[in-house]
């Protein structure tokens, strides 16, 4: 038969101008799904630039509150919160104290923004301990898992308290979230949601995050409990399935670009929503090579958001978040 007969399909008809592009588009990103990470930091009078991370700020309180009302102004749906206390110890103190640097922010928020945006809190040890580790330590060095988990459960219900609305365990312990889920429900908040750094990955893609929050490790690296990015296949899966178990309401994975493939796993297996984190050194890496002029920064920004979102993300965890939702208002 010829091809008069049966006409070829020709895919470009439904590529040729923008507005066709935009009718047949299947993957769209809304500010609603975007959660911004923020620093706030105790005993500074300014905000101070993130060297590594252009754009990004470790924030006073006030400067806090009006990053965090812009945010929301342009439709960001929800926003994390890092804490940087001004004294550092082994146990972490700061980070179950009811009038530290998270609780007294996260007062601030709540009362700026009521339910107008989520605010989320990074539940983990390593930005108030003096060592850098996510975790109470042995007499050896090693991380004490089931001594974590108490000051892991101490500090989600302390942060409760304050104003958040999601509690976020990113410190890869074992049995992490079961023992937040219980002392949440022992205070009173069971109410209140588990997003689980269910997948976080030994990665280097952190660097610049660790000068924002101050927490790069003093001695060793976080491999013997964050996952390997070699590691045996399905241990994502099996990672997600235990957080679940223990009452998880979504899992994240983290980073996100260099794992899209695990994202879609991931968000083949549950019925819960699943965020990404694109991390601090992919930010960087684009903002460098932006500012070099060797790619297009704003095409690049949206290019790999896009991904994310195709790869099966609910939530993207962006430092673009604000100036991503202006975009896309």
């Amino acid at each position: 038969m010829s091809n008069a007969e049966f006409p070829v399909a020709r895919p470009r008809r439904l590529r040729r101008t923008a507005a066709i592009r935009r009718v047949v588009a299947g993957t769209r990103l809304h500010p609603a799904e975007l959660v911004l990470p923020m620093f706030v930091k105790e005993g500074i009078t300014e905000p101070q630039p993130v060297t590594s991370m252009p754009g990004v700020f470790q924030h006073t309180r006030d400067s806090l509150r009006k990053a965090a009302h812009e945010a929301a102004e342009a439709g960001v749906g929800s926003l994390i919160l890092f804490g940087i206390p001004a004294v550092k110890d082994a146990r972490g103190s700061g980070a179950d104290d009811p009038d530290g640097i998270v609780q007294v922010a996260l007062a601030d928020l709540r009362a700026d923004l009521g339910d107008d945006m989520v605010v989320i809190t990074d539940t983990c040890l390593d930005e108030f301990t003096d060592h850098g580790h996510c975790g109470i330590l042995t007499a050896d060095g090693e991380v004490d898992n089931d001594a974590t988990l108490e000051r892991y459960a101490s500090a989600a219900v302390s942060q409760a308290a304050a104003g958040s609305q999601v509690i976020a365990p990113s410190g890869m312990m074992d049995g992490q979230v079961g023992a937040i889920r219980a002392a949440l429900d022992d205070n009173g908040f069971s109410h209140i949601p588990i997003l689980a750094y269910s997948v976080k990955y030994a990665s280097g893609f952190y660097g610049p995050f660790r000068e924002a929050a101050e927490c790069a490790p003093q001695f060793g690296d976080r491999s013997a409990y964050q996952q390997d990015p070699a590691g045996p296949l399905g241990e994502a899966l099996r990672e997600v399935r235990l957080d679940l178990a223990e009452g998880a309401d979504a899992v994240m994975v983290k980073p996100a670009l260099a794992y899209l493939d695990i994202l879609r796993q991931v968000r083949d297996i549950v019925e819960v929503p699943v965020a990404a984190y694109q991390v601090s050194g992919e930010y960087a890496m684009v903002e460098a090579a932006a500012a070099n002029g060797w790619i297009d920064r704003e095409r690049i920004i949206m290019e790999s958001l896009t991904a994310i979102k195709r790869a099966g993300a609910d939530m993207i965890l962006t430092y673009w978040a604000t100036e991503v939702a202006r975009r896309l208002s």
